[in-house]
């Protein structure tokens, strides 16, 4: 089975006007199409074909260009899209919350590391909310798309929040602006999404 392009949960201009529907269009139409086209090609007749993305990237070749940029964009946009909704922002709580005051001290401690870790990537990147052994949390960033998931990458777990700092995540609305993207990104984080994945993950 080929991989295939997951359709939006909500409309393009839902996320306004934090991130604006032709940034929406664009990114997810055109960028995550051509990631999940490329992948697809990258494993055609491979041991590869079959299996799911977490498996593929978990035992990946880094060596491998074609599946590492095309597989890593294809799972983080999957988990961009999820974790966003016109509902967001506000707090996580429950288990989510006690645990990311354990890990950083408070909410607040943590958005400020989440928001470093975009806002100092240099060029291309994301910035993640993982799940490590145990249950521990650890905010990390990765060059262009690489992700958790990928062997030595310097940034271990599972991804439970992803924040895509590449310029086409939000270069229509605000230029070169970066900070004020990841201000603004917090207003449609789906903290319920995250926590279930948390749930899952730790």
């Amino acid at each position: 089975m080929a991989f295939e392009l997951p359709k939006l949960k909500y409309a393009f201009d839902a996320l306004e006007p934090h991130i604006d529907a032709r940034t929406m269009e664009i990114h997810h139409d055109k960028h995550h199409a051509g990631y999940t086209s490329k992948l697809n090609d990258a494993i055609k007749g491979s041991d590869k074909e079959g299996k799911s993305i977490e498996d593929i990237l978990k035992n990946l070749d880094m060596e491998n260009k074609a599946v590492r940029n095309n597989g890593g964009g294809y799972y983080n946009h999957n988990l961009y899209w999820e974790i966003m909704s016109p509902e967001g922002g506000g707090k996580p709580s429950g288990e989510l919350a006690s645990a990311i005051d354990k890990a950083f001290g408070s909410f607040d401690s943590f958005k400020d590391e989440f928001s470093k870790a975009g806002a100092g990537q240099f060029g291309s990147g994301w910035a993640w909310l993982c799940v490590k052994k145990g249950g521990e949390l650890d905010v990390c960033s990765t060059p262009n798309q690489d992700n958790p998931l990928m062997p030595n990458v310097g940034c271990g777990g599972t991804p439970i929040l992803g924040m895509d700092v590449w310029e086409h995540a939000y270069y229509l609305k605000y230029q070169n602006q970066r900070p004020a993207y990841i201000e603004a990104f917090f207003n449609v984080i789906n903290w319920d999404e995250v926590s279930k994945r948390y749930n899952e993950a730790k």
